[in-house]
């Protein structure tokens, strides 16, 4: 038996947590009660769930009694900050930025790839960076039957990655340009709109970006392959949502493709799409407001006999964070691994 639980969204005022928002009640997750949580500035705004309206407070200290499960999606800081706070009031936090995901002691999980690792939390589950869940999803299946040796990825990210107002900030830009004025860039470092430009995350000493080895460390971590090769490319383009991404992958012996576009077709989270009479494969524009990985112009690395080609387009905010984060609910709710409060239990 599932108990419903008392669930909070922290950040439920962002594009990921509407999203969270609208998953919750599109995918009818057990709840008796939802708390709404956001920064000071946003308190007192309304949100509609399940025909009614529910009120946006203020984080505190006291947001989290009662609670069981904290969906988080309101930045590394705000999660450094409120997540041991609802750990200790006794609720499972599945948090959704980068502050936790390589902490050794915190699974990262992708469902349809380590549902098993969700069972050794200790109260934090962590949802890995949106180009990994998609990249994850599609390749894994692969790596199942045999695997991997080493990953180039090349990916092609939306303005919905960094939130709501960097896609408002593009339509404004395409207007400006449109109506021949000089486009403003406040969110992203240089205009989007009609342009593109690599990830404009910190860089390394290597010229790496954090976007870059968040791919490479995440990736790693959650495949349980420390030792696998991985590079990435990640750069933003003038794409209001959903992430596209070009993957190279590396076998020790030739994967035939045939075999792989069998296997792609049959796996979860997965959606093949290729008309190569109509030269028709992913977009973005197709993966907008879908739960799947579109897959698709699966070949042969003409270069290299054991290389296999792909190309993939997912939602950003939809599989790459909000989906992906009530899927692990959903997996720890089925599980038993979320203690409800003992008067719901009861």
């Amino acid at each position: 038996m599932v108990h419903p639980y008392r669930v909070a969204i922290l950040g439920a005022t962002g594009a990921v947590g509407t999203e969270l928002l609208e998953l919750l009640e599109q995918r009818d997750f057990p709840l008796v009660s939802l708390k709404l949580l956001a920064s000071a500035r946003s308190a007192g705004q309304t949100l509609s769930f399940k025909g009614d309206h529910l009120p946006v407070e203020a984080v505190d200290e006291k947001s989290f009694k009662n609670i069981d499960l904290v969906l988080a999606s309101a930045g590394g800081s705000v999660s450094k900050t409120w997540a041991p706070t609802a750990i200790a009031s006794g609720a499972v936090v599945i948090d959704n930025s980068s502050a936790f995901r390589m902490d050794p002691t915190v699974p990262l999980v992708v469902p349809e790839v380590n549902p098993q690792a969700a069972a050794a939390h200790r109260g934090l589950i962590a949802n890995p960076n949106c180009t990994t869940i998609l990249m994850a999803v599609a390749v894994y299946p692969l790596h199942q039957v045999q695997p991997i040796r080493r990953i180039v990825a090349a990916t092609y990210q939306s303005a919905s990655g960094a939130g709501a107002r960097a896609m408002e900030e593009v339509k404004t830009q395409a207007q400006a340009i449109l109506q021949g004025q000089t486009p403003v860039a406040e969110l992203f470092p240089y205009p989007l709109a009609f342009n593109l430009f690599p990830h404009n995350s910190a860089l390394n000493e290597q010229g790496y970006c954090e976007e870059e080895m968040k791919m490479i460390n995440e990736t790693r971590k959650i495949f349980e392959a420390p030792t696998l090769r991985v590079t990435a490319t990640c750069v933003r383009v003038p794409v209001l949502r959903a992430h596209s991404e070009a993957i190279n992958l590396e076998f020790d012996q030739p994967f035939d493709v045939a075999q792989a576009r069998s296997i792609l077709n049959n796996a979860p989270g997965v959606t093949l799409v290729e008309d190569w009479q109509a030269n028709y494969f992913p977009m973005p524009i197709d993966a907008s407001g879908k739960d799947d990985v579109l897959v698709g112009r699966i070949r042969q690395d003409l270069s290299h006999p054991t290389g296999l080609e792909l190309w993939l387009c997912g939602d950003q905010i939809r599989k790459g964070a909000a989906l992906n984060a009530v899927q692990i609910a959903e997996l720890l709710a089925q599980q038993n691994l979320i203690q409800p409060s003992i008067a719901l239990a009861n």
